[in-house]
C-alpha cells in the first residue's frame, strides 16, 4: 500500500470510488472537473473517439485530470507531464493507490524539453488536454508558496509553449482541450492558430446566471479548417447549490 507523506491526505474524487493524493499546496478545483467533462463530451465539445485512445495531460499536477478521465473514458491510456517533482510524485502514487499503473503514466519534465527527451512521442496522441497556468509572469500578486506560484503563473513555460508541445504530441486531426480564463482569449486563439491547432468550440462558464464568465472551455483540432462555435454558457452555482448540469458531471 502506497503511504502518504507528511501534510498529504487522500480525498475521494466522487468518480467511481477513485481517490487522489492532495496537500502541501497541491489541490484540484472545479476547473479540473470541468476540463475532464469537456474532454469526454459531456459539455458539448466533440469527444475523444475510438478504442484504446491515447491522451496526454500537460501540466498534470497531482494527476487528478488523468484520474477522472480514466473513469469517464474507459479503455483510454492517459499520460501526464509535470515539471514539479513533488506533484509528479503525487500523481505517480495516486495511480498506484487506485490500481491504475497500467493505464496512467507520468513524466517528470518541462513541456519545453519533450521534443528532446521524448522524440518517440511525436504525433502519437489522439488528444491532449491542459489546465495550464493562467497568469503571465510578473502579473498580479504572486503567491509566496512556490508550488502555487508555478501552478498559477507562467514561470517556466507560457501559453505558447504549452500549445507547441500539444501540437507536437497530437496526431493529425487530434483534439486539444483546455480550460483557461476569458481575459486570455485573444492570446489563446492567436497561439492556437500559430501552432496549427484550429479553435473549434468555446464554452463560457459563469459562477451563476447573470454573472460574467470567469472560465473558458476551449476545444481545437490539429490541422482543421476554420469555423468556431460559441456554446451556451454553463452556470456552476444556483440558489440551491451546484446547478443540475454541473451535478450531472458526477453521475
Amino acid at each position: 500500500m502506497t503511504e502518504l507523506k507528511p501534510g498529504e491526505r487522500l480525498d475521494d474524487t466522487g468518480f467511481g470510488g477513485l481517490k487522489v493524493i492532495q496537500g502541501g499546496g497541491f489541490s484540484y478545483g472545479v476547473d479540473s472537473v470541468l476540463l475532464s467533462a469537456w474532454t469526454s463530451g459531456q459539455l458539448g465539445a466533440r469527444p475523444v473517439r475510438g478504442s484504446r485512445v491515447k491522451i496526454m495531460d500537460l501540466g498534470t499536477g497531482n494527476g487528478v485530470i488523468p484520474l477522472i478521465l480514466s473513469h469517464k473514458i474507459p479503455g483510454s491510456d492517459i499520460s501526464g507531464i509535470e515539471l514539479r517533482t513533488e506533484a509528479w510524485d503525487m500523481a505517480r502514487r495516486t495511480a498506484a493507490i487506485n490500481g491504475l499503473e497500467d493505464r496512467l503514466s507520468f513524466i517528470n519534465e518541462d513541456v519545453n524539453n519533450i521534443r528532446i527527451v521524448k522524440p518517440e512521442l511525436e504525433g502519437s496522441f489522439n488528444a491532449v488536454v491542459s489546465n495550464p497556468p493562467y497568469f503571465k509572469a510578473g502579473s498580479g500578486i504572486p503567491s509566496a508558496d512556490s508550488g502555487r506560484l508555478k501552478a498559477r503563473y507562467e514561470t517556466s513555460a507560457d501559453l505558447g509553449d504549452f500549445l507547441r508541445c500539444a501540437a507536437y504530441l497530437l496526431k493529425p486531426g487530434g483534439s486539444f482541450y483546455m480550460v483557461h480564463r476569458p481575459f486570455r482569449l485573444a492570446d489563446i486563439i492567436w497561439e492556437m492558430r500559430n501552432c496549427r491547432i484550429e479553435p473549434k468550440a468555446i464554452r463560457p462558464v459563469v459562477p451563476r446566471k447573470g454573472k460574467r464568465p470567469n472560465i473558458l472551455l476551449v476545444h481545437g483540432v490539429k490541422g482543421a479548417g476554420p469555423e468556431m462555435e460559441i456554446l451556451p454558457e454553463l452556470a456552476v452555482h444556483s440558489s440551491k447549490g451546484y446547478t443540475e448540469e454541473l451535478l450531472e458531471i458526477y453521475r
